[in-house]
Formats: C-alpha cells, structure tokens, sequence
C-alpha cells in the first residue's frame, strides 16, 4: 500500500512550497516490491522544463497512473492553450483542477458501472510564480477538496490509519510555522516511523519532490542523494532523542526537562 506526506512549506519571506515524500512499498496480494508513487508534471517548451504540479497516489495502481495520465493531460492542454506555457497562478490551477474533477467523475463512473469497486486517493499540488501554494486531495468519487489553507497537509495511504496524521499533530506541524522546520526530515521521520508498525508501509528510501519559488521562476526537484542521507541520519538521531527525553521526564519530572529546554531555546535568541 502507500504513505504519501504533502506539507506546505511557508518560508521566512511568506513565499510557500510544497514537500510531497511517500514510501516505495507496493503490497499485491502476498507479493510486495518497491515501485516510485510520485509524479511530477512537467512541460517541455524548446530546452526548458517548465513545472505544472506534483501527484501522489495511493490505492489501486493501475486506477492511480490512469489518474496521473488525466492530470498530466488536463494541465498540459491548459498551459499550452491559456497560460502561455507558464506555470499556473493559483486561480488558473483552481480551474484545472475543475476539469480534472469532471475527467475523474466521469471515469470513476464508467469502472462502478463495469462492477469494479474503487480503491483510489491522491494529492495534485502547484506553486505559482507568486509563491502561493495549492494542494488538493481527491478521493474515490473523483471530487477534489482544497486542504491548502485548512489543514496545510495531506496525508493518504494506509499510513494515515497507522499513525501519520497522528504524528504530525503530536509533532506540532503548522503551515505558518513551518520556516522553522525541516520539513524534509519531518516526513522522512512520519514515513520511517510508520513503516516500523505497518507492515504495509515501506521505509523512507528517497522518494521526496520539492516545488518551490527561486529566482528564476517555479523549480520542481527530487530530494538529492546527500540530503536523503543527512535526513536518515537526523531521524535516527532524532527517534533516541524522543526516547531519551521521555524516560527523562519519568525521572526528572515535566518542569525540569520544560525549563532546559526554554534554556536551550533562549540560547539559540541569542
């Protein structure tokens, strides 16, 4: 099955991205291999890659990359016939997501009424030339719900069950606060951790796209080799810290461990 974590990420100068990362795990039947579950949606004007979207899927495989091929398709067509093969605005993005809708909808119905049961979710998101970030999250009807602004993140898969959403409450995520995390290492964190008590979950082993704002426009890239080890590192680091600090509040009590830590954080003001 799948995990697939999409956060957005709210930088310091209020321009915003979106982290997208999954687990490579595919479970059929009692066969399971590793397959990649991210799509990036791309245009190619002359020698230039210009960035659509990024698409995560989780359910049936074959349901999840027809639905790729839609999304790929929808907003093509719309880039090269209405945005000028540019990256959509937020409000154009809005729209294609309109007539992808209508596209699953219309599909989904054709499958129910050959007797098929669906098992199908999946997250489109973009950054606009203006940094404005959108993720929408479709479920098995094909209808699409905005989850950019409330709650800032997606998450779908088996995972979700098993602990990724609960993690990132626990954990504290918020979008207006996220400039103060690595959010690569977070859901590489959610992804590992799950992987540990859902046996249909596979590992973090890479598999994170970032789209964001730069200086030259919209960049859409997978996470690089050297930060895929880095993360792995602060994860494992990062699980001993969470048990350390828990058997530390056992024996040292809340208040003390709560008044090293506004220490600690004091410091780094300074």
């Amino acid at each position: 099955m799948t995990l697939l974590v999409t956060l957005k990420w709210v930088h310091k100068d209020g321009s915003e991205g979106v982290v997208m990362s999954s687990d490579s795990k595919v479970t059929f039947g009692p066969v399971s291999y590793e397959t990649r579950k991210i799509y990036p949606i791309v245009l190619h004007v002359g020698e230039d890659e210009v960035p659509l979207a990024i698409a995560g899927g989780a359910g049936d495989a074959a349901i999840v990359k027809q639905s790729y091929r839609i999304c790929e398709r929808v907003l093509k067509n719309m880039a090269t016939k209405e945005w000028d093969g540019k990256t959509p605005s937020f409000d154009q993005f809005e729209k294609a997501i309109k007539q992808i809708e209508k596209a699953f909808i219309r599909r989904f119905r054709e499958l129910r009424e050959q007797g098929l049961d669906l098992s199908f979710s999946m997250v489109l998101a973009s950054v606009d030339r203006n940094g404005k970030a959108s993720i929408y999250l479709f479920d098995s009807r094909g209808l699409a719900e905005p989850v950019h602004e409330n709650p800032g993140f997606a998450v779908i898969g088996t995972g979700f069950f098993t602990g990724g959403n609960l993690l990132l409450r626990l954990l504290g995520y918020e979008p207006e606060k996220s400039y103060m995390l690595e959010l690569g290492a977070l859901s590489t964190f959610i992804i590992d951790v799950v992987s540990e008590v859902d046996p249909a979950v596979g590992s973090f082993i890479g598999e994170s796209w970032y789209m964001r704002v730069e200086e030259r426009g919209v960049a859409l890239g997978p996470l690089k080799e050297e930060a895929i080890k880095e993360y792995k590192e602060k994860v494992n680091q990062r699980k001993e810290l969470i048990r350390r600090i828990w058997k530390a509040l056992d024996l040292l009590g809340e208040k003390k461990i709560l008044e090293k830590i506004e220490e600690l954080e004091e410091e780094r003001k300074e």
